[in-house]
């Protein structure tokens, strides 16, 4: 089963730097509220789970300020709100389809390829960020 990820949220060309940020910022917070939930602690090893929690925290915390470096050289950009609003649907999706199999280890097991599917899409969208500077 696929939950459609967000790939408009990772396309296009126009991208500036900060508005990436925003897009990756969005999408690691939304996986860390996610599996910071009682559900996914029923689901997954609770040091795992504390471990990768942990470090999408490092990353939000250092996105943050990355963003707030970005916004600063690049001005106050226009965000791409229709992005950010991709990736809140998407993780959207992803609640109902737990909430909806009532979070099965099963579900959980398809959640955890989406949000791998997700973060392989979010990385090509920094390469090509690399590639750019």
């Amino acid at each position: 089963m696929t939950l459609d990820s967000p790939q408009e949220a990772f396309g296009g060309n126009q991208f500036q730097k900060a508005q990436a940020i925003a897009v990756v910022h969005e999408m690691i917070q939304q996986t860390f509220q996610l599996f910071s939930t009682e559900g996914s602690a029923a689901a997954w090893d609770e040091t795992l789970l504390d471990k990768f929690c942990t470090a999408l925290y490092q990353q939000l915390t250092e996105l943050q300020a990355c963003l707030m470096q970005e916004a600063g050289l690049e001005g106050t950009p226009l965000l791409k709100e229709d992005s950010i609003l991709a990736v809140r649907k998407y993780f959207h999706r992803i609640t109902v389809y737990l909430q909806e199999n009532k979070y099965s280890p099963c579900a959980w097991e398809t959640v955890r390829a989406e949000v791998m599917r997700s973060f392989s899409s979010s990385t090509n969208l920094q390469e090509r960020l690399r590639r750019k500077e």
